[in-house]
């Protein structure tokens, strides 16, 4: 047996992966010893490792794939999600991992791997051909989006990202949001979309609900959104620019 290349069929392994290929596990702990010396391997964290790929010299394992085996419910969330479905053209090095277990934040290979309390326990899946990947779906990775915009990746971002999205399933954003069960949260996410309804494919209903969850009481979309536009149907105040996008100013709704 090569260990070596029957590792190489798993993008991360563990020692008890390794252990399986042996009788005690002091005898993996020696094997992966052996290839961490002859750096065949590379160590990502406290038992976490990946082979090096015999034709680059790099890592095997992507971002996306470290991401998804940190713990046993760790996935890709929030902009990195963003960046695998390809809705973001700015690549960030940090990645976002949304897990119940709370991991210490590490770095490996130019990427620093931040942990993203998930607080509910749907809307992860698994790409079939990806490696194993676990990601938020894409109407999760727009609700945390915008759930987490000043924590994260900032409005525009968060806003330019949506705006290259097409078609969302309504009853998944509106399960999320339920689950949430966050005010605010249902006043940004119809503020938001409302713009861009019709290439989402977002019926009056989906509005009308996230509006029934929405008191009287005037928000701020944005920290710095004090002295911006208001409207008057999300009663937000915000600035305008920014909805400003790469390729031009949108059309902005007739409330304002």
């Amino acid at each position: 047996m090569n260990l070596y290349y029957e590792l190489l069929n798993k993008p991360t392994f563990t020692v008890q992966d390794v252990n399986e290929y042996y009788h005690n596990r002091s005898s993996a702990y020696s094997a992966l010893e052996r290839l961490l010396a002859d750096k065949m391997i590379v160590k990502i964290r406290n038992n976490l490792y990946t082979c090096i790929s015999g034709e680059t010299g790099s890592p095997v394992a992507n971002r996306f794939q470290i991401a998804s085996t940190i713990n046993a419910d760790s996935f890709v969330s929030n902009h990195t999600a963003m960046e695998y479905y390809g809705t973001s053209d700015q690549v960030f090095y940090d990645v976002y991992v949304g897990s119940k277990c709370k991991f210490k934040e590490f770095s490996f290979d130019g990427y620093t791997y931040r942990f993203i309390h998930s607080k509910i326990d749907v809307g992860v899946e698994s790409p079939v051909f990806s490696g194993g990947i676990r990601i938020s779906d894409r109407e999760r990775t727009v609700v945390d989006s915008i759930k987490n915009m000043e924590r994260i990746s900032g409005a525009e971002e968060v806003i330019d990202n949506i705006a290259s999205m097409s078609f969302l399933n309504e009853e998944k954003l509106l399960k999320y949001l339920s689950l949430y069960d966050n005010q605010f949260l249902y006043q940004k996410t119809g503020f938001i979309l409302s713009y861009y309804r019709d290439t989402l494919g977002l019926s009056e209903t989906f509005f009308k609900e996230c509006k029934s969850h929405i008191k009287f009481s005037k928000r701020y979309f944005t920290k710095d959104s004090v002295s911006g536009s208001y409207d008057k149907q999300w009663n937000v105040v915000f600035n305008a620019n920014v909805f400003l996008q790469k390729n031009g100013c949108i059309e902005l709704n007739a409330t304002l």
